[in-house]
């Protein structure tokens, strides 16, 4: 007798309700393996938040029943830190990949589910990180530190507090550890961040309408540079190209392997273009499309003609053989170059104005004219006499 497999529930559509856990946390990851049976029997690693975009990796030594969104106590160094279960199963060691762990060590344990006391101490460590930043910033001004702290985040057990900040410059911050560990009785870890990360920590709406990347699903950072502009053939206008952060959108890497491999079967843009009448000079693409444009002018849009990559090879081959065809079209025909638009012949411009509105003619009282009737001219009879 056949084993009848589980039923699964919860489910619909192919997404799962406990793969999806909180979404009031940045950095964020769907558990499309959450709805497979034995998937958190795979592994006793989990994956554990902490605030804002900092992630850990622990050890469920206890065989603790975790799943996604519960609170829980962890190791640290000192005492013990509170974060959130943001993944378990198999794709935590797909995660720990990424996470690039030099050693086995960095990989603690969990110590238990958050009791109360834990969550009243650790509620207790958020309320003072805010004014801790903005005494910590005083303090470091005061030293003539050139850097800025971004932000402090306290332990779940209060016992040590790391100091998020940028500069440009390397710091001496010896002087300030001993100043804030005096200040805050609190063990000091410094950790410096970059323009990116910053934007992460602080979040945002990107000009695209959606959440920031870095704020969202990005955990590691990969440099981009001018080039990813230019193979997409996007304008070098720095006021675009940047993000939140000041530095060059992370986006521009997401395409631009796909222009890469579109733009070798486009001819060279140094490449020119005969035929009978004219020669023609390389204006813009569409790279994705495969469409080129070409003008009869070197430097400016004149007679503008747009054609397939594939008919533009058609017409080097020919040049190259000494032919020339009659023009770029496989038809023969030219495209008809449109003069300038005047939009002032397109519309009239009295649509501007707003019609007045008629009054109403009163009606005249028996044995009276009316003074409008009185104005207006007498039409001709057309009575016999």
């Amino acid at each position: 007798m056949e084993k009848e497999q589980p039923i699964i529930t919860g489910c619909d559509r192919g997404l799962c309700k406990h793969a999806v856990g909180r979404q009031d946390r940045q950095l964020n990851t769907y558990d499309w393996l959450a709805d497979v049976p034995g998937n958190v029997d795979t592994t006793d690693l989990v994956e554990v938040q902490f605030k804002n975009t900092r992630k850990g990796y622990y050890h469920n030594v206890n065989k603790l029943d975790l799943k996604k969104g519960d609170v829980v106590a962890v190791e640290a160094n000192p005492g013990h830190d509170i974060g959130v279960v943001t993944l378990t199963g198999r794709l935590v060691e797909l995660q720990l990949k990424k996470a690039n762990l030099k050693s086995a060590d960095d990989i603690k344990r969990v110590y238990r589910i958050a009791r109360p006391v834990d969550m009243e101490k650790y509620q207790e460590a958020k309320r003072r990180e805010h004014a801790t930043m903005i005494e910590s910033r005083q303090i470091a001004k005061g030293l003539g530190l050139k850097m800025k702290i971004g932000d402090v985040e306290y332990q779940g057990d209060c016992n040590k507090a790391i100091f998020y900040y940028i500069a440009d410059e390397r710091v001496d911050f010896r002087q300030l550890i001993k100043d804030l560990a005096a200040t805050f009785h609190v063990r000091i870890e410094m950790k410096q961040i970059g323009a990116r990360q910053e934007a992460g920590l602080i979040g945002g709406t990107g000009p695209c309408g959606r959440e920031l990347c870095c704020a969202t699903w990005m955990k590691n950072f990969v440099s981009v540079g001018t080039s990813a502009a230019r193979f997409q053939d996007i304008s070098l206008n720095p006021q675009k190209l940047a993000g939140m952060c000041a530095k060059l959108k992370c986006c521009l890497n997401y395409e631009v392997d796909d222009y890469v491999e579109a733009s070798r079967r486009l001819p060279g843009k140094d490449i020119l273009l005969q035929t009978q009448d004219s020669d023609y000079y390389y204006f813009k693409a569409d790279i994705l499309a495969g469409l080129i444009t070409y003008s009869t002018d070197k430097n400016i849009a004149a007679n503008l003609e747009t054609i397939t990559a594939q008919r533009a090879h058609q017409i080097i081959d020919m040049n190259r053989r000494g032919e020339k065809p009659e023009s770029l079209q496989e038809d023969g025909n030219r495209t008809v170059a449109e003069g300038p638009i005047d939009l002032a012949t397109q519309e009239n411009i009295n649509r501007f104005d707003r019609a007045k509105k008629k009054k109403k003619k009163k009606k005249p009282v028996n044995g009276e004219r009316s003074n409008q009737k009185a104005k207006n001219t007498a039409a001709p009879s057309t009575d016999a006499q």
